[in-house]
């Protein structure tokens, strides 16, 4: 048996990731402990798994007993006017303050990982974020770290800068962006390389926030949309196309959408679970869609009760996503990597409307890549939006290729891939 420890980003999006696998091997007979941000207390438990609870900030007596999903809909309220900016104006006002709010995460995290890390006795530990926690990887145990971003993090000159959403045809265009990620982000890096060499752990790479130098290293993205041909990696990168959570439950359809007149396809909406926040944007969506001859499942988000569905819709707060998306014809998704890949996974064309992040670079990989059409989320209108959604599923030689995309993806069986790695890592094969 191998106990392995994880520590995700407290984000739906890397936890579920981290699920996934950690499902996975517990139903090999392996110990998984998961050190998850204190808001996930007593959700990981019931899947098998055990709990290790970490703060990543001093209590706030004022937020006693907030909700995660009403600290989400404070986030979007306050952040989403940066989501307009073009996104090299990101850099300064919504990425680097993110990346240094993780950081300020990280160091005051150190000394509990360093109690976890002493009291777990881990055969592996794997990190899925896009910061590093020196703890994991100074306590003795082989360190995996698994990037569940767009592989554009892991940066190359011969691919697009990340968080950028810029054209891979377009080199011309990533220079500014990059001299403004260094100008915003250099003394950020530089003061957290250094006391990430003061824990005891190896130097960064230059402006970059995560190690490299690892006993194994895993991205999650599909082979037929990798950048792989234009920034090769070395020996310790391993991609597995996919990793679909097995843990969600069934979901059946109501037949008030799933009933439905000829010519009419089903599609899945959903803007993750920051984006479903704002609710004013997915207000806008729901309207757009509201007269569309097609039939939705709506994620509706943290706030879905002060959202107004139309009667060829329906939703909830939640869905259990892996399960609806093979049932749906097309995906409209906010280029969240976890969606993004799922969709492919399931073979299923996308409409993208990015906000934040990576979801630009999701996004515009689809859409030069043919497998999905990106819009401008704030500035869509009805007529763009419902163009693109009949343009892709009145495109019939497109979904029979995302189909086949999708076949092969399945059969890669990426989610087992993984599970393989970090087993080989805790058993000192890898």
């Amino acid at each position: 048996m191998v106990t392995v420890l994880f520590l995700p980003e407290s984000a739906y999006g890397p936890t579920n990731q981290c699920i996934g696998l950690g499902d996975l091997l517990v139903k090999r007979g392996h110990r998984v402990v998961f050190a998850s941000e204190s808001s996930w207390d007593g959700k990981l438990a019931p899947l098998g798994f055990e709990e290790r609870l970490v703060d990543l900030a001093p209590p706030d007596p004022s937020a006693a007993g907030a909700s995660a999903d009403q600290f989400w809909a404070d986030f979007i309220t306050e952040t989403a006017p940066e989501f307009r900016k073009p996104t090299i104006e990101q850099l300064a006002t919504f990425i680097q303050p993110t990346y240094q709010a993780l950081i300020d995460g990280a160091k005051y995290a150190e000394p509990q990982l360093k109690r976890i890390v002493a009291e777990v006795r881990p055969d592996v530990v794997v990190e899925d974020n896009v910061v590093f926690f020196p703890a994991l990887a100074t306590g003795g145990a082989p360190y995996v770290r698994i990037v569940s971003c767009n592989p554009l993090e892991m940066p190359g000159q011969a691919i697009p800068p990340p968080f950028s959403g810029l054209p891979a045809s377009d080199p011309a265009a990533w220079k500014a962006f990059r001299e403004e990620f260094e100008r915003t982000h250099q003394e950020t890096w530089e003061a957290f390389n250094g006391w990430v060499v003061e824990q005891g752990a190896e130097p960064l790479p230059y402006l970059e926030f995560m190690p490299r130098e690892n006993a194994a290293n895993i991205y999650v993205y599909p082979e037929e949309a990798d950048y792989v041909d234009d920034r090769p990696l070395d020996a310790s990168w391993h991609r597995i196309d996919s990793s679909v959570r097995l843990t969600d439950v069934t979901y059946d359809v109501p037949a008030t959408v799933g009933e439905r007149p000829p010519g009419s396809a089903l599609v899945y909406l959903s803007l993750g679970s920051l984006g479903g926040a704002d609710v004013g944007l997915m207000q806008r969506l729901v309207d757009a869609l509201a007269h569309s001859p097609h039939r939705f499942v709506v994620s509706t988000g943290p706030q879905g009760d002060k959202i107004r569905l139309a009667p060829n819709m329906v939703g909830e707060q939640t869905v259990p996503q892996t399960k609806v998306i093979p049932q749906v014809d097309l995906v409209i998704t906010h280029g969240g990597n976890n969606t993004t890949t799922e969709a492919l996974h399931f073979g299923k064309p996308m409409v993208l409307l990015p906000l934040f992040w990576d979801q630009y670079d999701n996004a515009q990989r689809m859409d030069e890549l043919g497998l999905g059409i990106r819009l401008a989320t704030y500035d869509v209108t009805p007529d763009e939006l419902n163009g693109a959604v009949n343009q892709l599923l009145g495109d019939t030689d497109l979904r029979q290729r995302v189909a086949q995309i999708g076949s092969a993806i399945r059969d890669r069986d990426g989610l087992a891939q993984g599970a393989d790695i970090i087993e080989a890592v805790g058993v000192g094969r890898l």
